[in-house]
């Protein structure tokens, strides 16, 4: 479920690999939501557990939305110790501002020290590759 929605119906990782969100599973610390035995909602904090984390790919199924589980979600992974001890939490959103907005969340306080490498069309050419060995 998770890779079908971050590869057919996120905006930010269409195509991605199975074996990439495989790793990024494994790698972050991942939030399930849950309606019954049914996956409804997902997030994952990518961090290092001490100063830095990342929040990133968090949803509700479309037809799950409108309840306030996205809200729930946030809240409830921010009162969790893991994210309260982190100096620095950031993620990127194109529509969801207010949702985080309430945790603490705002622009940079020093955008002039921010950099980044977006790659926009990487899944597309792992996906014409072996998508089960993409190099890096």
């Amino acid at each position: 479920m998770v890779h079908r929605y971050l590869s057919e119906e996120a905006y930010w990782s269409p195509g991605i690999p199975r074996a990439l969100v495989d790793t990024g599973i494994d790698n972050a610390l991942c939030f399930g939501l849950y309606h019954g035995r049914q996956q409804v909602g997902f997030a994952r904090l990518i961090t290092d557990y001490a100063t830095f984390g990342y929040l990133a790919d968090l949803f509700i199924l479309r037809e799950c939305r409108g309840q306030g589980l996205a809200k729930w979600l946030v809240d409830s992974l921010f009162e969790m110790e893991e994210t309260q001890r982190l100096r620095r939490i950031m993620l990127a959103t194109v529509d969801a501002h207010e949702l985080y907005r309430h945790v603490g969340f705002g622009p940079s306080a020093h955008p002039e020290r921010l950099m980044e490498i977006h790659r926009p069309n990487l899944y597309r050419s792992l996906s014409r590759s072996d998508e089960s060995s993409p190099e890096f």
